[in-house]
């Protein structure tokens, strides 16, 4: 009966193992898809805090600023998905109402296009996107992406809000 019982316990201790190196590996793999974001002043590269900022995954256009943890000092925690190949990334002010301006995309004029990122990149090396407003730069590290945007000029404001 004693070494019935010993190999019963053997073998829920042994389940157990397995359960917690299971979750282990389960906590690792989402760690894996959390990516640091930086969002930073065109002119002078100082980080500032948005009012929100705005994950598209995969070319989708559904929106998931949910996925993003802003923190005191203007940086964000944002996970994504298992499936996330490509994100894009936008920032608010105004209580959420206003666009900043993603300096990737600043010369485009007439149309700014969303800039796509491979999540990938991101998390073996980091990703600084181009500068178009000005000649800061910054160096990426690993598992970080970092943008430069700025407020919309009046000419952008007037833009927006004339009659088409």
């Amino acid at each position: 009966m004693a070494r019935k019982t010993r190999h019963v316990l053997l073998l829920i201790l042994c389940a157990a193992a397995c359960c917690a190196a299971f979750l282990a590996q389960s906590g690792q793999a989402q760690a894996l898809k959390t990516i640091k974001i930086k969002i930073l002043d065109a002119r002078t590269a100082r980080p500032f805090t948005p009012s929100n900022f705005l994950v598209r995954i995969n070319h989708q256009e559904t929106v998931h600023a949910d996925w993003v943890r802003i923190n005191d000092d203007g940086s964000a925690k944002l996970t994504v998905p298992e499936d996330a190949v490509d994100v894009s990334i936008q920032a608010t002010y105004d209580s959420a109402t206003e666009f900043y301006v993603n300096c990737d995309s600043a010369r485009e004029k007439r149309n700014p296009v969303q800039h796509w990122y491979a999540v990938s990149t991101i998390l073996a090396e980091g990703i600084v996107a181009p500068n178009g407003c000005g000649k800061m730069t910054e160096t990426p590290h690993p598992g970080e992406f970092v943008f430069f945007a700025r407020k919309e000029n009046w000419r952008e404001q007037m833009r927006d809000y004339s009659p088409q």
